[in-house]
């Protein structure tokens, strides 16, 4: 049994003092250079896909109208740089005592919806003698006609009263 225990002792040593074969530093693979190589074209990929739109382009001018108020205003929409399908929004529409102004951020989500963050201010006459009526937050608008008008779907105001304010493109 002794015999037997030494020469275990005898192999284990000679695996362990044997020359293993190493990889010289100039081959190996540095794993952070193709972490970072990766990480490039993924940002180069994720920043075109940011920059372009996915619906139709909103810029421009457009016609803005509201169901109480007897003309027509304009609604700008820039967009924003390097953002798809996002616009800074403003616009204002006067006619008398009456007016309604928007000022936010549009976001287009879908052909048939755009969510607007922002403010929109109106003051009808006929309703509260003109008291201003503010929308705060995120609204919604939506087409229902294949993108020609979209309209705003918190129609309700706050005299109780249902207001239609579209966008025409």
């Amino acid at each position: 049994m002794k015999n037997f225990l030494t020469a275990i002792a005898v192999s284990a040593m000679l695996v362990s003092c044997s020359k293993k074969e190493t990889t010289p530093a100039s081959e190996k693979v540095d794993s952070t250079k193709i972490v970072d190589s990766i990480n490039a074209v993924t940002e180069k990929h994720n920043d075109s896909i940011r920059s372009k739109n996915h619906f139709k382009d909103f810029s421009g001018t457009h016609k803005l109208t509201h169901s109480l108020i007897n003309s027509a205003g304009t609604l700008e929409f820039k967009k924003i740089g390097g953002e798809a399908d996002h616009y800074d929004v403003s616009g204002t529409i006067k006619s008398g005592k009456n007016s309604l102004k928007i000022k936010g951020f549009m976001a287009a989500v879908s052909g048939k919806h755009m969510n607007f963050t922002g403010e929109i201010t109106q003051s009808i006459a006929d309703n509260d003698n003109g008291k201003p009526y503010i929308r705060k937050g995120t609204k919604t608008f939506m087409s229902k006609d294949g993108g020609k008008t979209f309209r705003l779907q918190d129609m309700v105001n706050g005299s109780g009263f249902v207001d239609h304010i579209d966008i025409h493109f």
